[in-house]
């Protein structure tokens, strides 16, 4: 089996984030700091589904290209993550999906352990966004400003999924892996994969990075005791789904949007 250099697999995470959620970070400050030398931050809004014609089925071919094409990093993990043996050796090497979790072998209990940590996280998260516009150190987040069409809703739910995948995937299960890799001990390769999560929503104010970042903490830690990211994607989809979908059938129906 061929076993990369410390050089190598470091050069490697800062392409991979690079290229997926170390550049959504880098944007998100700048974007932090743009609001807040416009307005105080309170008074500041922060999308996250925008409509991106008007035009109903561009839109759609927009929308799911975007989804697409966010997956491609993922994709490039479990390349790396692959175990891949020199020419004529024995086997093919384990597969990143086994080496992450990331199957469906055991769908019931996944299931109800990604259910019971969306809930686990959820409800605090909304009292933490209260009490961050209370505090004027968070935008107002609209979940979704897509039009309604026939489509909103599935394409909603596929963004979901698409950001569960995304952020567990290579915040939790290639970061951690990697950081080991690297000699790291275990709460320091939490804390690094934390405060990343948290960093990549700072556009949305303190608040959403100290919820995230509390998140990462959670998830990471059940991660190292089940070594399986397909509940944290279930949870992290469940989430974004309930936000995503219940704001663009009822927020503007109770005065939020």
């Amino acid at each position: 089996m061929l076993v990369p250099s410390r050089r190598r697999l470091r050069l490697e995470v800062w392409i991979v984030l690079g290229l997926s959620l170390g550049q959504s970070a880098v944007y998100s400050v700048v974007q932090l700091l743009d609001k807040l030398t416009r307005a105080p931050l309170a008074e500041g809004t922060s999308t996250l589904n925008r409509s991106q014609s008007s035009r109903e089925y561009f839109d759609l071919s927009y929308q799911l290209l975007d989804i697409v094409f966010a997956l491609v990093p993922v994709v490039l993990v479990l390349y790396f993550l692959t175990e891949h043996r020199v020419s004529g050796a024995a086997g093919s090497g384990a597969t990143a999906f086994g080496k992450l979790g990331f199957t469906f072998a055991r769908p019931g209990r996944d299931l109800l352990q990604g259910l019971g940590l969306a809930a686990l996280i959820g409800v605090p998260s909304l009292g933490l966004y209260a009490a961050g516009r209370a505090l004027g150190i968070t935008t107002a987040i609209i979940p979704s400003a897509l039009d309604s069409y026939w489509w909103t809703v599935p394409v909603l739910i596929l963004s979901a999924v698409r950001h569960g995948i995304v952020e567990e995937v290579i915040v939790v299960g290639y970061l951690l892996d990697r950081f080991g890799k690297f000699g790291w001990s275990l709460p320091l390769a939490i804390f690094a994969s934390s405060m990343l999560r948290g960093s990549y929503h700072l556009y949305q104010g303190f608040g959403p990075f100290i919820g995230n970042a509390i998140m990462g903490v959670v998830f990471a830690l059940v991660y190292t005791r089940t070594r399986r990211v397909m509940p944290l994607v279930i949870a992290h989809a469940v989430l974004d789904t309930v936000a995503f979908v219940g704001f663009s059938l009822f927020g503007k129906a109770i005065g939020l949007g």
